[in-house]
C-alpha cells in the first residue's frame, strides 16, 4: 500500500474514533441534564420528591421524618411580615413552585419560586437548609407518620421525635420557628435568614450535638462537611450556611483529608468536619494545619469561639461516643480569605504517604478523551512510523 493510502485509511480511522467519542459524550450529558430535572432523589442516607410546589415524604436513614414541606414569600402567603405573623395560625401552606436546579453525588439545589433556595443534603444528618433569599419567607413543614413536635426555647428551635430518627429545626439570622395549630412545623425568615433542618438515629442528639446547633444558630460555625466512605470511594458533603462562603474537601493521600474555605469577608468562622476512621486512618492523635502550620488544640467550644478572632487558629477533636470508628473536628480559622486546614491520622509517620495520590470526594468530568488521547497517539506514532518508512 502507497503512502497515501495508508494516511487515508488511518485518518479516516481517527475521524471514526472521534465521532464515537463525542456520541457517548452527548449522551453522558444528556443523562446528566435528565439528573438534573428529576423531580425524585435516592441517595445513601436521603429520599425526597420535589413535587410542584413542596418537598415530600423526606427520608433519612429510612424513616420519613416529614410529609411535605413548603415555602413562599409572605407576601404571597398573605401572612403579613415581621412580628406581626401568627405562625401558630399557619397550616396548609400550598407553597410556591419549586424546581430542581443542580444536583451531585451528595447535594440538590432546589429553586423557589418565591426567591427562596433549598439545599437537601445526602449525608448522616440529612440536612436541609431553606434560605430566604432577598425576599421574607414563610415555611411550613408537616410531620411525617408518628413524628411529634415541640417547640423549645421562644421561636429558636423545634424539636421533632419519630419512633427511630428525631430533628431539630432551628433558625440562622431573623426569623422564628414554632409549632402550628395543626402540631406541625412553621416558620417566618426574613430576608437573608436561613432554616436549617438536621437530624439524628435515636439516641445521638446529645450535649455534644447540642452545642453545634447552638455554634450554627448564633453564627460562629459558618459550615460542616461529611467524609465518608461509600463503596471504597470517598464521598465529602459540604454544607454551608451563608452565601459568603464556599468549601471543598477532598482526600490527600490515604490519611489526610483538606478542606479548603473562601470568605468574602475576614472574618474568622468555625468549620465542624465528621470524618470516618477509614478517610484518615485513624482517630486517635489527629494532626490539624491550618495553611501548613499547626493549630493550636482547644478544650472547649469557648475557646474555639474566642479563636475566630484571635492571633492563631484553633482545632478541637470530638469522637462520636455513639460511632466509635467517627469523630468531628473542629477548626477555628482565626480569619479569611482562603484559608486550607489539612487533618492529617498519619501519626508518628513521616507524611511521605500522604502526597497527592488520594482522589477529590466529588470530581466532574467527560468520559472517554483519556483513553481516546492515548488511542490517537498510538495511531500517530504509527502514522509517523509508517511515513518515515
Amino acid at each position: 500500500m502507497n503512502r497515501n493510502a495508508v494516511v487515508t485509511v488511518l485518518i479516516t480511522a481517527m475521524l471514526a474514533i472521534s465521532l464515537v467519542a463525542a456520541a457517548g459524550v452527548g449522551a453522558s450529558s444528556t443523562e446528566s441534564s435528565a439528573t438534573t430535572q428529576s423531580e425524585t432523589y435516592a441517595g445513601s442516607h436521603l429520599e425526597f420528591e420535589a413535587s410542584g410546589s413542596a418537598l415530600t415524604n423526606y427520608a433519612v436513614g429510612g424513616e420519613t421524618v416529614f410529609s411535605s414541606v413548603a415555602v413562599d414569600s409572605q407576601s404571597n402567603a398573605g401572612v403579613g411580615g415581621g412580628a406581626g405573623i401568627d405562625l401558630g395560625t399557619v397550616v396548609s401552606l400550598e407553597g410556591a413552585g419549586l424546581s430542581v436546579s443542580a444536583e451531585s453525588q451528595t447535594k440538590t439545589r432546589i429553586e423557589s419560586e418565591s426567591g427562596a433556595t433549598l439545599s437537601a443534603h445526602d449525608n448522616e444528618r440529612g440536612i436541609l437548609v431553606v434560605r430566604a433569599g432577598g425576599d421574607a419567607q414563610v415555611v411550613e413543614a408537616q410531620l411525617g407518620e408518628n413524628v411529634q413536635a415541640s417547640a423549645e426555647g421562644d421561636g429558636e428551635r423545634v424539636f421533632v421525635e419519630g419512633d427511630e430518627r428525631n430533628g431539630v429545626f432551628l433558625v440562622i439570622g431573623d426569623g422564628d420557628v414554632t409549632v402550628n395549630e395543626e402540631g406541625n412545623v412553621a416558620a417566618s425568615l426574613e430576608g437573608e435568614s436561613t432554616l436549617v433542618f438536621r437530624s439524628y438515629a435515636d439516641g445521638e442528639r446529645t450535649d455534644e450535638t447540642k452545642s453545634q446547633e447552638q455554634l450554627i444558630a448564633d453564627g460562629s460555625a459558618a459550615a460542616e462537611v461529611y467524609v465518608e466512605q461509600r463503596d471504597g470511594e470517598t464521598v465529602a458533603d459540604a454544607v454551608t450556611y451563608g452565601e459568603d462562603l464556599t468549601l471543598e474537601a477532598k482526600q490527600e493521600g490515604e490519611r489526610r483529608v483538606d478542606v479548603t474555605v473562601d470568605r468574602a469577608i475576614e472574618e474568622g468562622t468555625i468549620v465542624m468536619t465528621t470524618v470516618e476512621e477509614e478517610t484518615v486512618g485513624t482517630l486517635e492523635d489527629l494532626e490539624v494545619r491550618v495553611d501548613g502550620e499547626a493549630a493550636a488544640q482547644a478544650s472547649s467550644h469557648s475557646e474555639l469561639e474566642s479563636a475566630i478572632g484571635g492571633e492563631e487558629s484553633a482545632y478541637m477533636v470530638s469522637q462520636h461516643a455513639e460511632a466509635e470508628a467517627t469523630a468531628t473536628v473542629y477548626v477555628a480559622f482565626n480569619h479569611f480569605s482562603e484559608r486550607t486546614a489539612s487533618i492529617d491520622g498519619s501519626g508518628a509517620d513521616d507524611g511521605s504517604s500522604d502526597d497527592d495520590t488520594g482522589s477529590s470526594a466529588e470530581s466532574d468530568g467527560l468520559p472517554g478523551f483519556g483513553a481516546l488521547g492515548a488511542l490517537l497517539g498510538l495511531l500517530g506514532t504509527g502514522v509517523v512510523a509508517r511515513l518515515r518508512r
